[in-house]
């Protein structure tokens, strides 16, 4: 990829000028880029692709901008404490605001209790893709001192996750990331890959298989939404199930199953 291309630095520009991209990873939109330009798109054309494919991958899991300043900023007056109610009512709120988080909220006192029990109390998570899950924390059976980390494609959100770990001296960073070119320096306990495998498909077919064998976990946390973002069941579940078999075949890991009102999950043991 040249980064230089004065086509790619078109395409960069003109998606970074949209609201809902412009805190998103710049080498993620040259790299998108560069492949819809190499099928022989005309500039409008693959700005319009690229387009397309983060809306899919990320930006249609916000009906708005989340107001990360203003989270911020009430963050300061909120007590360090994950299990006071004050920082719950918070967390809640501003999970409201992201569809996957959201979609999850129903079932969140069991969720995490239910997919995570037998390797409880968990001492590292990697969270890929994360989304605002790790405002999640306070409902998870995390150990004491245990080690959070996580990555996005937007820069804006990750920036406001590493200060809500610090503000709560929960240990580990945030940083932005593009899965596709997958770059893993650190082991952890439990991967989480909530309903990301789809989102990643959509930024390079075939992904998936690669990143489960690449990812540095003992175990993975693996999810797939039962309904479409606009509330359709459509299938999904029994779509989503026979992709994961699939993704399965070939490999001796141990999978414990879960099904909950609004996602079906996998716990993997590598």
């Amino acid at each position: 990829m040249d980064a230089n291309n004065p086509q790619i630095a078109a395409v960069l520009e003109a998606i970074l000028e949209k609201a809902k991209y412009r805190a998103i990873q710049p080498e993620l939109v040259e790299a998108l880029a560069a492949e819809e330009l190499a099928k022989g798109r005309k500039l409008k054309d693959a700005i319009k692709e690229v387009s397309s494919r983060l809306h899919q991958a990320g930006a249609a899991y916000f009906s708005a901008p989340p107001d990360y300043a203003a989270w911020k900023a009430e963050l300061t007056e909120l007590p360090p404490d994950l299990n006071s109610p004050r920082v719950k009512e918070f967390c809640l709120k501003a999970m409201q605001t992201h569809a996957s988080t959201r979609e999850r909220l129903p079932i969140l006192e069991d969720f995490f209790n239910i997919t995570l029990t037998t390797i409880a109390p968990v001492e590292s998570v990697l969270d890929l893709a994360c989304g605002l899950n790790p405002l999640a924390i306070p409902w998870m059976p995390l150990a004491k001192h245990a080690r959070y980390s996580g990555c996005d494609i937007f820069n804006d959100m990750t920036g406001f996750l590493d200060q809500f770990s610090d503000h709560f001296g929960v240990e580990g960073s945030f940083e932005t990331c593009d899965l596709t070119r997958l770059n893993f320096t650190q082991h952890a306990r439990v991967a989480f890959l909530l309903k990301t495998l789809p989102c990643l498909e959509q930024l390079d077919k075939g992904i998936s298989p690669r990143l489960l064998d690449a990812v540095p976990a003992d175990h993975l946390l693996i999810s797939y939404p039962i309904r479409s973002l606009g509330g359709r069941a459509k299938g999904m579940g029994k779509t989503y199930e026979t992709q994961f078999e699939k993704l399965m075949a070939n490999r001796n890991w141990q999978v414990e199953r879960f099904e909950f009102k609004t996602e079906l999950a996998y716990l993997v043991k590598k």
